[in-house]
């Protein structure tokens, strides 16, 4: 059994991470598995072959990007987030890697990475596992946090483009994936909410859909003594830790406006704050708080630091595929407070191993707050955090799920 999983963006962080772990969890399994990518790093794993391993390809690879990046550019009024037109990429279908894979597995494959196009030359079985919303809309990544349906019904009239026509880029992407996907492929949504949203697409809705959990690897992330850990961190308070971290705060489905809202409920003199990722040190200054901002982090020491000093990780996603932050907080037996929403309402048990609250009430988010850093049996919910997370979505757990899809799809069923 040989698999080639084609995975866009930097192996060391976002989406393509938990592909990563896959990869590295069907390897312990003895399963030939190969990774196809435009990383610049490929973390010593020979394994690994990416694109990006000259100045050439390096430059050809940012054109490409660029290209992708100039299609919404045309509406002016357009939400400024991500937004991918599947136009432009390798055609990894002539690679020796390709022509020796027996299942082909999909993972992220935008930033100009893969042509839709592409994909109907593929003469082997697929697997794509959905990790964002972009596989089922024309062209945006969030349609959830952008309060749009339309991928329901074939898109056009794009609300992130700000569009009027119905017969805008939105509506040609989308009908380019209809022509141009395979139906044959197996579709896995990486949280239940994630494989929902594929049912009620237009384009997926008849197609073979499940659900595999994503996963993180527990063995990086693990419980050290909170103690050590601020002392490393350089941490010095008696005071209990409020943690809330991503990659960029700022990014609107990552709900920070709601954290910051149910923060102001909460005793300033009894809790510490602490951030990682991009946060606006002015917004965070006015809070009263004492505070400690760790910038982005990029490693997964400085994040098992950072979990583990941490008396609670707060999670406000407004849309999450699967909130791979609180499986590795829980990994590091640090409970997590969340939205009874998307993706991380499957990561959390209610008032078991963190607490979920009401979707989007800020008062119930501080009331979760303040009932784990006061709760009598904190101990077992950080023993229930770490235990879940071993249990459910180890790499090599996860890995196993999918070696049975994988024997599923080569027995012909």
């Amino acid at each position: 059994m040989k698999i080639l999983h084609i995975i866009a963006g930097d192996l060391s962080g976002g989406a393509a991470r938990g592909a990563y772990w896959l990869h590295v969890g069907l390897k312990e399994l003895e399963v030939e598995s190969k990774i196809f990518t435009n990383s610049k790093i490929t973390l010593g794993d020979d394994s690994v072959v990416t694109v990006t391993n000259s100045k050439k390809s390096k430059a050809i690879n940012i054109i490409r990007s660029q290209l992708d990046n100039l299609m919404p550019r045309f509406y002016k009024n357009r939400k400024k987030i991500i937004f991918s037109s599947g136009f432009f990429g390798v055609d990894f279908t002539k690679t020796k890697e390709y022509k020796e894979a027996d299942i082909i597995h999909l993972h992220w494959i935008n930033g100009a990475f893969v042509n839709i196009k592409h994909l109907a030359k593929i003469d082997k079985p697929i697997v794509w596992t959905i990790r964002d919303m972009w596989p089922m809309t024309g062209g945006c990544h969030v349609a959830e946090a952008l309060h749009c349906e339309k991928y329901k019904i074939g898109c056009g009239n794009c609300v992130q483009l700000n569009s009027n026509s119905n017969y805008d880029i939105s509506k040609f992407i989308l009908n380019r994936k209809k022509k141009y996907l395979p139906k044959s492929i197996k579709i896995v949504g990486i949280s239940n909410w994630m494989s929902s949203k594929a049912k009620e697409s237009e384009l997926f809705k008849e197609f073979n859909i499940r659900t595999i959990s994503n996963n993180i690897e527990t063995k990086e992330f693990f419980p050290i003594d909170k103690n050590i850990a601020k002392n490393i961190l350089g941490i010095k308070t008696s005071k209990k830790i409020i943690l809330v971290g991503s990659t960029s705060l700022n990014d609107i489905w990552k709900g920070f406006s709601k954290y910051l809202e149910a923060i102001k409920l909460l005793d300033k003199e009894k809790y510490y704050l602490c951030f990682f990722g991009n946060v606006d040190k002015n917004i965070v200054d006015n809070l009263g708080f004492e505070y400690k901002s760790f910038g982005y982090l990029n490693d997964n020491i400085s994040l098992r630091l950072a979990y583990s000093c941490a008396n609670v990780f707060v999670a406000p996603s407004l849309m999450d595929a699967f909130g791979k932050t609180l499986a590795e907080s829980m990994g590091c037996g640090t409970p997590v407070v969340c939205f009874d929403a998307t993706g991380p309402k499957d990561i959390v048990t209610h008032k078991v191993d963190g607490y979920k609250a009401k979707a989007f009430e800020c008062e119930d988010l501080a009331k979760g707050i303040e009932w784990i850093l006061n709760n009598e049996n904190y101990d077992e919910l950080c023993k229930n955090a770490r235990e879940k997370v071993v249990k459910e979505f180890d790499s090599v757990v996860v890995a196993k799920k999918y070696i049975s899809l994988y024997k599923e799809i080569l027995n012909g069923k």
